[in-house]
């Protein structure tokens, strides 16, 4: 099998789109710049295809690799033979390959393995033959002082018959197949735990019993959670005994003593090797699909975050509100710099409120604020309706910040670089001012994991979840641009062929030499080479450059293809960007070449039109009902505008301006089913919810999407 087709088979994309991707790989390229400024190479593949290529490639290796091994210890065992060495080369699939493997893998100490060291297997044999009609006689014939009895020697070889109907490939399959398609997965309750407060978060998983092919990803993975912290037992449960008389169907062919032999032996292997062994395996199946569709909605939410509408270039009042601790005020520049910090206290016990009204008021005008940002944790309600009592001199916006993750951000390493003298309350406030002004920019220095706009993020394979999510980061930043002379060594750390040590270089380089003026200088970056510059060039962008093309997301391996555009037109460069008149006289097919064809030149023409263009939208100002102050204020029938803050398979949670966020469940989004939540709704979107049921108990609000 190669490469080529295997993934191929999988895709089902063209052979030459995976061949052509396939060498650029190797050539050290990443998946944004393939899929920006290679698309006559790959035929116009997206970064989610050349995802798949790259997904495929490494199950491809890790096959291939598997096999060798398994190769080679066959070899060494003396047992490799042409039909096995064909069978094993052909296996597409890594499950199939332990199977055929499984004969002979090594194993610990096992009671067939003692039965053959005893000398049954020859009787084991007979039996399977089922032409034995004297059994005890023969069986007495394999009797020795390990072996004291014919009892004993039937037993002995029933284990090694068990053993060879656990090793059928058939068999397995089989089995496979009826569990995929009717195991159930059950729980029972452990009584000793049933009544611990952490428990009743998972009483509806109490005595509970599902299709295990058809239960939705969130809700196994919270069953198997209450299983972790001891509060139930699950178990896969299946009709036993039809899989057992579908066994005994394909091995016993006779009714004599040897067939009640196979018979027990069957059981035995069933219950003592091929159920639980399969089971297992179906379950961590049924986990690895809901990992995987949890590892996709917190990568599909997290996309949507990253590329959440930034403010821009404005001077911000940031607030991270508090009662007891204080409200800590930051006042930043238009470039996001720190530039004053004071705590004010206007909520009980110290209750300052005119103060902090004169406070904000003086900062506003010191510092030319244009925009307040409000952290929306503790005491984010009354600091709000603080803030709206003011009567600024100019246009103030108002604006309430997610500050999930904030905390995380102020106590790191990151944030002790950027703010060496500022304790962590000035830099969480820092934090949520800057998230305003450009939330990609800001999240960046966030674990993804922390930002909590997932399910069960804790609970899925971290080393998926991790790839998952750094793969989302990188596409978002490269997608935007990133201003060299401006952006965090974390931001650069995710353009297209940078990473963390070149990052750090950049910004060393930037220190010491001042501002980048032209794409060419970023070769003078100390270990940045040709490969790095051709990967990143595209992706950074540079204000204000002498050539205007270094602002644009034009690659300069294009620029001399601009200049010969403009020169044709018979103007410069300068004055070809942004005038469509001209630009829509450009005959394409005038500048076709072997490496360039018509989907670079429409991107280069797309580009031309608008340098640069930030493809995310504004912050729109959101008010919550100013009446709502906790849970006890929702009601029943209320139309309340909220901003949707996480986006789950069963549902979305909206934040309606009070500590809980409601739930619209997936059945109260839509009267018509619906397939795919995000052709509803997007994170941060801001809608209109009616509510159907509030319980103040369990600190639940049910909502529906009001159309």
């Amino acid at each position: 099998m190669q490469l080529l087709n295997y993934i191929t088979q999988q895709t089902q994309l063209s052979e030459k789109s995976i061949q052509n991707t396939l060498e650029l790989l190797k050539e050290d390229c990443t998946i944004p710049f393939i899929a920006r400024y290679r698309k006559e190479r790959t035929g116009n593949l997206d970064e989610v295809e050349i995802g798949d290529i790259v997904k495929f490639k490494e199950v491809f290796e890790t096959l291939e690799k598997r096999k060798k091994t398994i190769l080679k210890s066959l070899e060494e065992q003396g047992v490799l033979t042409n039909e096995i060495k064909q069978k094993v080369e052909v296996t597409k699939e890594l499950t199939s390959l332990e199977d055929l493997y499984l004969p002979y893998k090594k194993k610990r100490k096992t009671k067939a393995e003692t039965a053959r060291l005893n000398g049954l297997e020859p009787l084991a044999k007979m039996i399977m033959s089922q032409r034995v009609n004297d059994l005890d006689f023969t069986a007495s014939k394999y009797t020795s002082n390990e072996v004291t009895s014919a009892e004993k020697a039937l037993e002995g070889s029933r284990f090694i018959i068990a053993e060879w109907v656990n090793e059928r490939t058939d068999i397995r399959n089989n089995i496979r197949t009826q569990l995929e398609r009717f195991a159930t997965i059950s729980t029972k309750i452990i009584k000793t735990k049933a009544s611990e407060e952490k428990a009743q978060k998972f009483k509806q998983y109490f005595d509970w019993s599902e299709s295990l092919q058809r239960i939705p990803s969130h809700r196994l993975l919270a069953i198997l959670r209450a299983e972790e912290a001891g509060f139930i037992r699950v178990k896969i449960e299946i009709d036993s005994e039809r899989l057992l008389d579908r066994i005994e169907n394909r091995i016993i062919r006779s009714q004599n003593e040897c067939a009640t032999q196979i018979k027990e032996a069957i059981q035995d292997s069933y219950k003592r090797l091929l159920y639980p062994s399969l089971s297992n395996e179906a379950l961590s199946i049924a986990k690895e699909k809901a990992d995987t569709d949890a590892i996709a909605v917190f990568a599909n939410n997290l996309k949507q975050l990253l590329l959440g509408a930034p403010l821009g270039e404005k001077s911000i009042l940031a607030i991270d509100p508090g009662f007891r601790t204080g409200c800590k005020v930051v006042c930043l520049n238009k470039q996001g710099e720190l530039v004053h910090n004071e705590t004010i206290y206007p909520h009980a016990p110290q209750n300052k409120f005119t103060e902090a009204i004169k406070k904000i008021s003086s900062l506003t005008d010191a510092y030319k604020i244009e925009a307040i940002a409000i952290g929306n944790g503790t005491a984010s309600r009354e600091t709000e309706q603080l803030i709206r009592k003011i009567q600024f001199k100019n246009d103030v916006e108002v604006f309430i910040v997610n500050e999930a993750g904030a905390s995380i951000y102020s106590a790191s390493k990151i944030a002790r670089e950027e703010f060496p003298n500022y304790d962590i309350t000035v830099r969480g406030s820092v934090s949520i001012g800057r998230r305003l002004a450009d939330p990609l920019a800001e999240l960046v220095k966030i674990d993804a994991k922390s930002i909590g706009v997932g399910q069960y993020q804790h609970d899925v394979d971290q080393t998926k979840l991790k790839k998952s999510l750094d793969t989302v980061v990188e596409s978002c930043v490269n997608t935007v641009g990133v201003n060299i002379n401006t952006a965090s060594e974390s931001l650069l750390s995710y353009v297209s062929g940078i990473g963390p040590k070149l990052a750090e270089n950049i910004v060393n380089f930037r220190n010491e030499n001042g501002s980048f003026s032209s794409r060419v200088q970023i070769k003078k970056v100390a270990r940045l080479g040709g490969k790095a510059f051709e990967q990143s060039a595209g992706f950074l962008r540079i204000k204000n450059a002498k050539n205007p093309l270094d602002d644009s997301g034009v690659h300069p391996e294009s620029y001399a293809l601009v200049t010969k555009m403009a020169k044709d037109l018979k103007t410069n460069v300068s004055d070809l960007i942004g005038n469509k008149t001209l630009l829509s006289k450009i005959d394409l097919q005038n500048y076709t070449s072997t490496t360039i064809g018509l989907p670079t030149l429409k991107d280069i023409i797309s580009e031309l039109e608008k340098p640069g263009l930030d493809p995310r939208e504004k912050a729109k100002v959101f008010t919550f009902n100013q009446n709502l102050k906790t849970i006890a204020d929702v009601k029943e029938g209320q139309l309340l505008p909220g901003i949707v803050n996480n986006i789950t398979n069963f549902g979305c949670f909206v934040d309606i301006g009070i500590k809980e966020s409601g739930l619209i469940h997936v059945s109260n989004l839509s009267d018509t089913f619906v397939k795919d939540i995000n052709a509803i709704v997007q994170l941060n979107q801001q809608i209109i919810v009616k509510v159907l049921e509030v319980d103040i108990t369990r600190k639940r609000i049910q909502l529906a999407l009001k159309k």
